[in-house]
């Protein structure tokens, strides 16, 4: 294959009812010039999808998790711009075109990477919710610890399209992560990369009642404390945004059953910011 001008990469473990879906939505994009890398993270029974000319299927027999299945993928790509699909979600037959066009005008300093929107979608394939990105955080910007402008919302991060290269040079993917990853690249990658948002949604995100990584309560709670720990300088000179992150936190693991969590890390949003987190309490009330 020649070199495509982008790369989707899609890491998969033990998804085969959910993973030709999304493999399908990869494959239907609108432009001609793009390559999808399946990464099987080890998965009990080998990735078995029908042959397609824009299709590679990379196995590993040691499980890497999903930071390390998207750093083989993004090693073994060949495009300019690379985009991360996971295996329980979908494209819009949209995202590469409307994603790569806004590049190609926008006049933020490069290295640029776009955002765009996410629709969250039911067991039924009904849209529930819709997400969209704030506009730009510039090069040097430090994302989702900028206040968030009103109607938008960081928990975009899936809809990456970046040059390869930056991903590359920040060191790719933290594989001590297994949860958080999408939080944790953009801390390092806003700093040295302009981030521009979209507000048009181009990504399904497939709320099921599967095994997600985001919703294992000890991998929540570990990756937690190891993103505050590994960045804690960040989050300490933003203190209004660090209150709201942990508040976030307080609230799905009260959502997850996890009282004591929750309440210690609502006890921890009230002294790191107290008029803010007491306005999300109210808000909520």
């Amino acid at each position: 294959m020649s070199k495509p001008l982008l790369s989707i990469i899609i890491p998969t473990h033990n998804r085969p009812q959910l993973l030709p879906h999304a493999v399908q939505s990869a494959l239907e994009q609108t432009i001609d010039d793009f390559e999808v890398i399946v990464v099987d993270d080890a998965s009990d029974t080998p990735v078995d999808l029908p042959e397609h000319p824009r299709l590679r299927i990379i196995r590993l027999s040691q499980s890497r998790g999903g930071a390390g299945a998207r750093n083989i993928g993004t090693e073994a790509a060949l495009g300019r711009w690379i985009t991360y699909l996971d295996d329980d979600d979908c494209l819009l037959p949209n995202m590469a075109a409307v994603s790569l066009e806004a590049l190609s005008k926008t006049t933020l300093p490069p290295p640029i990477g776009v955002i765009s929107g996410i629709e969250v979608v039911n067991p039924q394939g009904k849209v529930i919710r819709k997400l969209i990105p704030p506009p730009t955080r510039p090069r040097g910007s430090h994302f989702s610890l900028e206040e968030l402008e009103k109607g938008c919302s960081y928990n975009t991060k899936q809809t990456l399209v970046v040059e390869r290269e930056v991903i590359c040079q920040i060191g790719g993917w933290d594989e001590s992560f297994r949860s958080r990853v999408h939080s944790e690249l953009f801390l390092r990658l806003n700093p040295v990369c302009s981030i521009l948002g979209l507000p048009i949604a181009t990504y399904q995100l497939y709320n099921h009642q599967g095994a997600r990584v985001s919703s294992n309560q000890t991998l929540r709670q570990e990756s937690f404390k190891r993103l505050l720990d590994k960045h804690q300088e960040l989050f300490h000179a933003h203190p209004k945004m660090f209150a709201n992150f942990v508040y976030e936190h307080a609230y799905m693991s009260y959502q997850l059953g996890q009282m004591n969590a929750a309440l210690k890390s609502l006890i921890w949003a009230l002294k790191l910011h107290p008029p803010h987190t007491l306005g999300r309490l109210l808000h909520i009330a």
